[in-house]
């Protein structure tokens, strides 16, 4: 192809940088360019000073610098209609328009619209008045979740160990201000017991391609202790969703979604993130995301084989062709380090000590990171995300520790099992080999 596709990544974090990279392998990229980026994106191409929310601004700057696509990373924008107003002005946009993007954006929709076409998921009741939900929740015959309904930057989900808990966790978010406006709606549902997995599909109308599947680690300590996180590391491929369990997917998650997304006229250009809980009656959906997941991102990225600017670009055009995306074997896995403090009160500023060179196959993915009279310096909870590519899920993670291991700020910390149920399970099998 002659005429080089002029991109724009909008966002500012590590699922960001791990876009960024793999736009720049395309031999289709011309000019790339990220809004707003952060310290590392900022080494590897131009970076615009706009606000993600600021979409006025952002679909200026695509008309001025004639941008062919646009490919959003976080939800916020996707919610506020980023896309339909980017493509309303002609420009292509890979991620869904406000009608796709309320299956995040509102998760009481996103119940209410599985209950209607099928789609297997927990037993639930959305509230917004809290002696409803209170009733619900002490008569319910399972242990309950509660959601606060709207978009919490993946924290608006609570695991209580009692009911009285959960009661009071309604409380909070109802009553409360403990997520705001995210909170005036909640959805109880039954507490499903299993293994989670992370399920990316690229959507385009009824045709998707379906990455590897892959599994974060949401607590921030070891052996899954302390408090949710934004995700402290990921791998994929991940064992625990088999053969058997994706093809329970494909056909009674995937289809009857994408079917209900036609039915509900909605054109879904972008990814489809399905988090699913694998339970012995068969896969559940969780939730979905309209968007990566980060840290999820950052290992399907370098498994992808193809060219990534050239899929996007077909997804965001209505013509994707599934055979053309091709996945590499092995494993990737990627852990991420953060600021001393994170999840709660953390301090940002702190100079980074990186390695002078990288090996073949790892990866340093800046997350919160900005550059401050010519150094690095800290800029979030979550700073970086070391990931490595390997034969075995084993070698994958060897490398991304090495890579922590020659990095190094004031305070850093990260887990030190990152793929430890999966490597459980190896050891189980080749013990009984």
């Amino acid at each position: 192809m002659s005429n080089k596709l002029n991109v724009l990544v909008i966002g500012s974090g590590g699922r960001e940088h791990a876009l960024v990279k793999a736009l720049l392998k395309s031999p289709m990229l011309g000019f790339l360019a990220c809004a707003p980026g952060n310290g590392g994106i900022s080494r590897d191409c131009e970076t615009v000073a706009l606000s993600v929310m600021d979409s006025q601004g952002i679909v200026s700057y695509c008309l001025e610098r004639k941008i062919d696509l646009v490919v959003c990373g976080p939800e916020v924008p996707l919610a506020n209609g980023l896309a339909d107003e980017l493509r309303s002005r002609g420009v292509a946009v890979y991620g869904p328009n406000k009608n796709g993007a309320i299956l995040e954006a509102s998760k009481a929709f996103s119940k209410d619209f599985m209950h209607k076409y099928g789609v297997p998921t927990a037993a639930y009741e959305n509230f917004s008045d809290f002696e409803s939900a209170k009733s619900f929740i002490e008569k319910a015959p399972f242990d309950v979740v509660v959601k606060a309904s709207g978009l919490a930057a993946g924290k608006g989900v609570i695991v209580p160990s009692s009911k009285a808990e959960a009661v009071e966790a309604a409380r909070e978010m109802l009553c409360g201000d403990s997520f705001g406006d995210s909170g005036r709606q909640i959805v109880v549902e039954e507490k499903l017991e299993g293994e989670e997995a992370s399920i990316m599909l690229m959507v385009c109308g009824r045709n998707y391609v379906m990455l590897p599947p892959s599994q974060d680690h949401k607590r921030v300590f070891d052996g899954d202790k302390g408090p949710n996180t934004g995700g402290m590391g990921a791998y994929a491929p991940a064992a625990v969703a088999t053969e058997e369990v994706l093809k329970d997917v494909r056909e009674n998650i995937v289809r009857p979604v994408l079917d209900g997304l036609c039915k509900e006229g909605i054109d879904y250009r972008g990814t489809l993130y399905i988090g699913i809980m694998v339970t012995k009656s068969g896969a559940k959906v969780i939730e979905f995301n309209v968007r990566f997941g980060d840290p999820e991102c950052q290992v399907l990225m370098p498994l992808i084989e193809s060219d990534v600017l050239e899929a996007l670009n077909d997804i965001a055009l209505g013509r994707l062709d599934s055979s053309l995306v091709r996945i590499r074997r092995g494993y990737a896995a990627t852990v991420v380090m953060c600021a001393g403090g994170y999840p709660q009160d953390y301090k940002k500023g702190d100079e980074i000590s990186l390695p002078a060179a990288v090996e073949p196959d790892s990866f340093i993915i800046h997350a919160g990171t900005k550059i401050v009279d010519g150094k690095l310096v800290t800029n979030g909870g979550r700073v970086l995300d070391m990931t490595a590519v390997g034969d075995t899920l084993e070698s994958a993670l060897e490398k991304a520790y090495a890579l922590c291991a020659k990095t190094s700020f004031d305070g850093a910390f990260y887990r030190k099992d990152i793929g430890y149920r999966q490597l459980k399970r190896n050891s189980d099998s080749s013990s009984h080999a």
